[in-house]
């Protein structure tokens, strides 16, 4: 019958009749920007995220940029990022005016290289780091980066589209983050019916900042402290991820049910699954395998005669785009294996409240590209 890569329509019992009476209720009031809504999601992502703040912006890209800004990043600094992230971190540099320098991938979690990450301090001196949790967990060395960072006084910016809900050593992964952000983007784990984004801290002077340059640089309503944008999250996005949260937790549950599946299955059948590092509880958002090159196409070729959705996630590295040319500094790991990973991975469906049946349509597929 064919499988989707994702399914963001699989929605719990009740939910949409109350979306339906949430949207009535807002428009009838004309509530549309800020109030109860908003501020409710604030206490409630923050509590989600064992943070003391939280403050709500328009996508996860301004989220970026805003706590960057907020960083004091600007003209003439320099940002070290991964290669393997999503274009918008690497943007998210360029649009504050600064110059981003890309390191290499771990081969083995798939995510920043922390030996390469070393090297590059000492070459570049950066004014802020960003390190991106892919996949839905994050690096296995990811005390070492913030240990790093902080004793080298360097800020370290964690971006977190894509782990709302891990777990890092029991606790929430923002938990003990300096500065970090998320994207409410609808195919992530926790999914607007919209854009929207989020930047937690524990630290009160940056909350404060993000939250000034969010509302156009405002102090008050005709006072203004710096120059910002407006990037305020609407009342409607927010009031959709306000109901949306408490079932999010069950939805990482299945999401995790079919990982598992995932795990058990695909070795068997001779494929490269790759599993989150020690100590992280995943949320479930990716399903990661890896192909040689050459193959993967081919197995490609019939999952699309079969009708079940595949991702490239992420089909190529930033220092490779063409956009990026014109900006970036460096990029530092010599071996470039972010290259090599890019043109490896595959991902397969995974999304809430997949069906065995779904699931075992895309062994079959596995299984027949075997053959």
């Amino acid at each position: 019958m064919g499988v989707p890569f994702i399914d963001i329509k699989r929605f719990e019992s009740g939910l949409l009749e109350s979306w339906e009476e949430k949207v009535k209720v807002l428009s009838k009031n004309a509530s549309f920007i800020g109030g109860e809504e908003v501020t409710n999601l604030e206490v409630n992502l923050a509590a989600k995220a064992e943070t003391q703040y939280s403050v709500a912006c328009a996508n996860g890209t301004d989220a970026l940029q805003l706590a960057l800004r907020a960083l004091g990043v600007g003209k003439g600094d320099t940002v070290l990022l991964p290669d393997s992230t999503f274009w918008a971190t690497f943007e998210a540099v360029v649009n504050v005016g600064a110059t981003p320098a890309t390191v290499d991938t771990n081969p083995e979690d798939l995510q920043m290289d922390f030996e390469d990450f070393k090297k590059a301090l000492e070459k570049v001196k950066p004014k802020a780091a960003i390190i991106v949790h892919l996949y839905g967990w994050g690096s296995s060395r990811l005390e070492d980066f913030r240990n790093l960072c902080k004793s080298k006084g360097i800020p370290l910016l964690e971006d977190g589209a894509q782990c709302f809900g891990v777990k890092y050593k029991g606790e929430s992964i923002y938990k003990n983050a300096f500065l970090s952000t998320t994207s409410f983007y609808p195919a992530k784990v926790l999914g607007g019916a919209g854009d929207g984004g989020a930047v937690f801290t524990n630290e009160e002077a940056l909350a404060s900042k993000v939250r000034m340059l969010s509302n156009h640089g405002r102090t008050s309503h005709y006072g203004y402290g710096d120059v910002g944008w407006n990037s305020r999250l609407d009342t409607l996005q927010a009031a959709f991820l306000n109901l949306n949260l408490p079932f999010l937790d069950e939805r990482i549950s299945s999401r995790r049910k079919a990982c598992q599946k995932y795990y058990e299955a695909l070795p068997s059948l001779g494929v490269n699954v790759i599993h989150p590092p020690k100590d992280f509880f995943e949320n479930g958002y990716c399903n990661v395998t890896l192909f040689d090159p050459s193959e993967r196409p081919k197995i490609q070729e019939i999952l699309k005669q079969k009708g079940i959705g595949f991702g490239n996630i992420y089909p190529g590295a930033m220092s490779d785009q063409e956009g990026a040319k014109p900006y970036i500094q460096g990029r530092y790991g010599e071996e470039h294996r972010t290259g090599r990973i890019c043109s490896s991975v595959l991902n397969l469906p995974l999304f809430p409240y997949m069906k065995d049946s779904e699931l075992e349509e895309v062994f079959a597929a596995v299984r027949e590209y075997k053959k």
